[in-house]
Order: structure tokens, then C-alpha cells, then sequence
């Protein structure tokens, strides 16, 4: 849907810093169900932006009720639920940073997955010690970790919002009992996975319609999932992790039903496991840039430390070329991305886990950030892998490192959403099943897929005799990518930003932030603009206006092997709300990336 010429922001294209200019509109007082799909709206009365129309209209509703970024963001993410099922809901997990006007802190919870007791360094091996094979796991039971999204939206309620669990759920129930109407997106997931839910008779009851997947324009309506928010809304979170939907889940997990001929592992999954879940209240990591100050998600992700060092390394490339990032070519901002990025990847990697002792203070530090960038040549990429280098708070050195590691893999699902209520509340909130379409196992009776977040661990040691801190471990969470990020300017809300796309976050929301602080890029057009994502691998993924055109070839030139974005040849679908002070909102959203997103505020200008 193209953008009414009423919903045009007045700021588009406008500095950052700058505030609208025209005195704050009444907008309309709109009715449940009113507000248009749009990838860019102004206004005041709060804002949110998710990849889904239903699930911010779900938002919008929450804040319009006098409900917080809190409530809207569970809300809202209960809703995705439904809509973006095989991307995120019950049987997954993620990571919420949040903003609280009344303490004017950030804090995040950690609601990542987490391994059985049972799991150890080997759990992925062979009895010869090589790595299992990697499809075969993801379609097993031996992928699902305890979910975490349930917890950290009972968390979520408690520590900051105002709805109860009750209220909070119910319009998800409501949209998964009435349907929504399926879109080119939700129809091509369906159909790029129908093969694999066919092994799984209760997936393929669910989610496809008489063996295939259910037509554009069609409704979805998902009754077994309006069941699981219902008894969960009305019998309290403690039903998954202490009750018979969490048996039903451990049952699954174990002992997947298959269809005939098919056989998959199971898992390890226990109710004890179950019972000792719990979602996590962490310190957020901060940085700065541009003097704004940077908030990201902690250990296990490794999202806020890499957006962090990706910005630290793109302020050293201005120290030593004497040009800010502000005023280069586009073929050099890219290639001093991508060697922001390949460097960031290669001490994430090598570092960065659900381990004691990770080095966060130091890897954060721009005095690292500076060491770090001494190889950096504006005119030649550095050969890939670049090796990790050695945050140990001495940086005087220009050597390079010793030791080079691959690229490990990680899924490209998860969904993104951000919100910000009237009182100065903001939520960034990232959330996922891993992969698309999870482990491609749905628990019988209740209508949502199982993840396959487990895969997120390294299998082997990425490099024999250096430690990997990312192997599988009892009750250990794997890492992940997540970068749900939020700025403030002079202590107070300013941006909320996150995108999905599993190790392609880190690169989106990094864009993203540069895209609008320095590239003279409205918010959406950040959003959108063309990415490169360079994660330290042989080679780095271009869109195609990146990549078939005159800037490719000269970032080729320059040493840089680009490479398809892969299928759907896209990179990232971020969202993001911008703050203007006095109760005036932005929010923006994908263009045209996984259908286009939805962007919308309370009371919109006319």
C-alpha cells in the first residue's frame, strides 16, 4: 500500500537531532482495525512498528487504552505470535531492552533458550568426535531448548507494565481464533517449508491447508493456538513451565510425532528443565556514538557488543583518515562497514558466549576499537578471515592477529518490534523461533511450532586448540545475533531500532543507526536502504542494488567478494520508533523486505 500524502512525515530527510518544527497535531481519534499499513508514520500518543499490520494495530490499540511500551510491546509480540508463527510465539524465545521514564534507566531480559541439563561439549558430535550433520539436527527434537518468550513476557508485565497477563494475551487469542489474511509472505514461508512440516502430521494439520500452503487473500485462523493463549491467559505462565502444556512440550520434544517412514531424533528435554527457567533481569551494554549514548543486549547475545565495536571501529576509521563517515562515497562507507563488521565478527566469534570471564568492558572500549583499526587501509579489503584480535587492555600494538576462524552459522528468521508510550517508556524487543518454521514440530493440541534454537551452538570448536565459547553445555543458552538497541540523546529516549535476519542483525541495525546519524538518511530510508553484511566469512552478502551495480564492482576492486544475499535475496527487515520529545512520535518499518512492514502511532497527523 502506497503512503497517504496525510501520513508523510514532516521530518523526513530532516537531521536527527532536529524536532518537527510544527506544533504537536490532535490527529484522529481512530476506531480498533482504522489504521493503514505504512511503512512511515508521525504523530503523538505513542508509537509501534513490527513487520505485521495486525500485530501493531494490537500495539496501537494497547497504548490508545492507556497501556505502557510494556504492555504494547507483549501485546504486540503475542500478536507476531499468530501472524509471524514461523518466526516467533510461544515456543521460542528472545530479548527485550527496555527504557523506564520513571528510574530513566535501561535494563534488558535475557529470555533466550536454554539446554538441558543433560547437554555437554559433545551433545552435536559423533562418537568420532566430527559435528552432526546439520539439517538432521534441525528437524529433531534434539534442537529444542526450553522456551523462553513466555517468561520474559510475565517478566516483561511485572517489572514494567501496567495490563495483567490476562488482559495482555488476549488479543492474540482473539486474532488466532478470527484469522488474518495471508499475505505473498506468510504463503512463500509456508510453501519453502511445506516438505519439511509434511514430516510432521501435526505441523501439516496445522499449517497447511489440504497438503499445501494456504492461498494469498486466504484467512489463516489457527484455533489450536487460540486454545494455548486462552488457557495460558486464564491459568497463568506457570502452565508452560510447571504444567501439562509444558508435559506436552517436553513430550514433543522427546518423542516427535512423525509421519509414516519418517524417523527423527528426540531431544533431552526434562520437566525439571522446565521448572528451573527462568528469564533473566541483565545490564545492558552501553556505548557511545555520536554522543548518544547505545544501549544493546548483553551475553548470550552477542548483538549489543558487536554493534557497539562496529560503531567504536567506523569512529577510529574518521581518527585515522581525517574523513568522517558522513562525508565519504558511498563505495567507501561500505567498505569501511564491511571491515568494521568482518573485524567485530572475528572477536564475537572467537570471545563472545554464555561463558564466565567474556571480555566486555574491553571488546566495547574504543581504546580496542583503535588497535583494531590500525590495518585498516581505505583503499584494499583486508584478506577474510580476519583474525580475532587480543582485548586484554593493552593496545599499543599493530600486529595482526595470529589466528583466522570461519564463519559459524546461524539462522535467518526472528521478528522485530519497538515501541514508546506517551510517558517516555520504550521497548526494543527481538524474538524468534531461530530458523524459519522453527524445528518444523508442533505440539500437539496447542497450535505453535517448537524452536530449533539449539543449533545456535557450535557444534565442534570453530578452530581445534583455541576455546569456543559457543559449544552446548547444561542449561547453557546459545548465541545469538539479536540487537534489539535503544538510544537516548542527553538521558532521554531518542531511537529504538532491531531487526531480524539471525547474524545479518548485527549488520541491519548497525546500518541502520549509521544510515540516520550519518548518511543524511531519513529513518526509513535507513530502514531501507540497500545492505551489505560483511560477518567475517570468505565472502560478505550484497543485495542486488549493491551487487549487480557500479558500487559492487568497485567495492571488488577493492578486494571485497561480494556475494547473493541468498534467498529471498534480501538482508534484514528492521523497525524502529524515533522519539521528538513532547509526546511526538515516529515510527518506521520495512518498505518492501518480507512484504513490507507496518509502522504506526496512536494519533496520526493529518
Amino acid at each position: 500500500m502506497g503512503l497517504p500524502l496525510s501520513l508523510l512525515p514532516a521530518t523526513a530527510g530532516a537531521q536527527p537531532s532536529a524536532a518537527p518544527t510544527s506544533a504537536p497535531a490532535r490527529g484522529w481519534h481512530h476506531k480498533p482495525g482504522t489504521l493503514p499499513k505504512v511503512p512511515v508514520m508521525t504523530g503523538s500518543g505513542g508509537a509501534v512498528s513490527s513487520v505485521d499490520r495486525d500485530a501493531s494495530q494490537v500495539g496501537i490499540d494497547v497504548l490508545a487504552r492507556g497501556g505502557n511500551a510494556a504492555d504494547a510491546a507483549v501485546a504486540t509480540a503475542a500478536a507476531l505470535g499468530v501472524t509471524e508463527p514461523y518466526s516467533a510465539g510461544i515456543g521460542g524465545g528472545g530479548f527485550l531492552v527496555y527504557y523506564d521514564a520513571r528510574t530513566k534507566k535501561v535494563s534488558t531480559i535475557d529470555g533466550r533458550e536454554t539446554a538441558p541439563a543433560t547437554f555437554t561439549a559433545n551433545t552435536f558430535r559423533n562418537p568420532d568426535g566430527s559435528p552432526m550433520d546439520f539439517d538432521t539436527v534441525v528437524n529433531s527434537g534434539l534442537s529444542i531448548g526450553v522456551p523462553g518468550t513466555p517468561a520474559l513476557w510475565a517478566k516483561a508485565l511485572r517489572d514494567y507494565g501496567t495490563l495483567s497477563w490476562n488482559e495482555a494475551l488476549k488479543p492474540a487469542e482473539r486474532l488466532a481464533a478470527k484469522g488474518f489474511v495471508v499475505d505473498q509472505t506468510f504463503h512463500d514461508q509456508t510453501a519453502a517449508n511445506a516438505d519439511r512440516f509434511k514430516k510432521f502430521p501435526e505441523t501439516a494439520r496445522v499449517f497447511l491447508r489440504g497438503g499445501q500452503a494456504p492461498a494469498v487473500g486466504s484467512v489463516f485462523a489457527n484455533p489450536d493456538m487460540a486454545k494455548a493463549y486462552r488457557t495460558l491467559r486464564t491459568q497463568g505462565v506457570d502452565l508452560l513451565y510447571r504444567g501439562r502444556l509444558g508435559e506436552a512440550i517436553a513430550r514433543e520434544a522427546n518423542a516427535p510425532h512423525t509421519a509414516a517412514g519418517v524417523s527423527v531424533m528426540g531431544g533431552q528435554m526434562t520437566l525439571r528443565d522446565l521448572a528451573a527457567y527462568r528469564a533473566l533481569t541483565k545490564a545492558p551494554i552501553h556505548s557511545q556514538y555520536e554522543g548518544l549514548d547505545v544501549f544493546g543486549m548483553p551475553v548470550p547475545s552477542s548483538g549489543g557488543i558487536a554493534v557497539a565495536e562496529i560503531l567504536n571501529l567506523m569512529k577510529a576509521y574518521e581518527r585515522r583518515t581525517g574523513t568522517p563517515t558522513s562525508q565519504v562515497s558511498d563505495v567507501q562507507y561500505l567498505h569501511r562497514f564491511s571491515e568494521a563488521s568482518a573485524t567485530a565478527f572475528a572477536d564475537r566469534n572467537r570471545y563472545v558466549g554464555d561463558v564466565p570471564g567474556v571480555p566486555v568492558p574491553e571488546l566495547v572500549s574504543p581504546a580496542f576499537a583503535a588497535e583494531r583499526a590500525c590495518l585498516f587501509d581505505p583503499a584494499k579489503a583486508q584478506p577474510r578471515p580476519i583474525p580475532f584480535g587480543s582485548p586484554d587492555g593493552s593496545y599499543t600494538s599493530c600486529a595482526q592477529g595470529a589466528t583466522a576462524q570461519k564463519e559459524p552459522y546461524e539462522g535467518i528468521s526472528t521478528t522485530h518490534l519497538t515501541a514508546m508510550d506517551r510517558w517516555g517508556n520504550v521497548a526494543s524487543y527481538t524474538l524468534t523461533i531461530e530458523q524459519t518454521g522453527g524445528s518444523g514440530i508442533t505440539v500437539p493440541g496447542w497450535g505453535f511450532l517448537l524452536n530449533n534454537e539449539l543449533t545456535d551452538f557450535n557444534f565442534a570448536p570453530l578452530t581445534p586448540g583455541v576455546p569456543d565459547p559457543n559449544l552446548p553445555g547444561p542449561g547453557k543458552r546459545p548465541r545469538s545475533s539479536m540487537s534489539p538497541t535503544i538510544l537516548l540523546e542527553d538521558g532521554k529516549p531518542f531511537l529504538a531500532v532491531g531487526s531480524p535476519g539471525g547474524a545479518t542483525i548485527i549488520t541491519s541495525v548497525s546500518q541502520t543507526i549509521l544510515g540516520y546519524l550519518d548518511r543524511d538518511l531519513s529513518l526509513v530510508d535507513a530502514i531501507a536502504a540497500p545492505r551489505l553484511s560483511s560477518r567475517n566469512g570468505t565472502s560478505e552478502g550484497a543485495e542486488p542494488a549493491i551487487l549487480d551495480g557500479p558500487t559492487g564492482a568497485a567495492l571488488t576492486a577493492m578486494g571485497h567478494k561480494l556475494a547473493s544475499a541468498g534467498t529471498p535475496n534480501e538482508i534484514g527487515a528492521a523497525t524502529a520508533t524515533r522519539s521528538f520529545g513532547h509526546n511526538r512520535f515516529m515510527a518506521a518499518a520495512e518498505p518492501v523486505r518480507r512484504g513490507g512492514g507496518s509502522a504506526m502511532v496512536v494519533h496520526p497527523d493529518r
